[in-house]
């Protein structure tokens, strides 16, 4: 379960609670997880969806940089490349101080679960969908779930994403 709070990034947060309210995340694969660093998931299942999302970026919200473990951001394609954030998300699995010097905006914590996301698989590490920033992610965009499923069959998935309104 993650809380997405608003006021530290609202152009990300829209973003990120629009696509969650419409499906977008649903059916994905955590296509990148390295232990005690990151999980990330954001690449459509859909080639056609993915085509459709290509390039269509983000403003960049103020950077807040506290890459800590528990918090998630938007991936963006590098520094001196601003409003390159698009759909990918990534989960900070361990405290990750040395992504703090970069520009992320954190956009919230995960308040449970955690457990679940140290346990997802981590052979593949950058093999199955490092590589955003190096231009390497194409046959994850053009090939979906069944590309990923095929070469990368152990990669744990998302099987939907459900969105509730604050609770007081």
């Amino acid at each position: 379960m993650l809380e997405l709070v608003r006021a530290w990034g609202p152009i990300g947060a829209d973003r990120l609670y629009n696509l969650a309210r419409l499906g977008y995340y649903d059916d994905t694969r955590f296509h990148r997880v390295r232990a005690g660093y990151i999980a990330q998931f954001g690449l459509h299942g859909d080639s056609a969806v993915n085509a459709a999302w290509k390039g269509r970026y983000l403003a960049d919200d103020p950077p807040r940089s506290q890459n800590r473990r528990g918090t998630f951001a938007f991936s963006y394609e590098g520094p001196g490349r601003p409003a390159t954030r698009n759909t990918q998300v990534y989960v900070n699995l361990g405290d990750n101080t040395r992504n703090d010097a970069e520009p992320f905006t954190v956009l919230g914590t995960v308040v449970e679960g955690m457990a679940v996301l140290d346990s997802l698989y981590t052979g593949y590490g950058e093999e199955s969908g490092g590589g955003v920033r190096q231009g390497k992610q194409g046959p994850f965009e053009r090939g979906g779930n069944a590309f990923m499923d095929r070469e990368y069959p152990r990669l744990d998935r998302i099987i939907r994403i459900t969105v509730r309104p604050n609770q007081p």
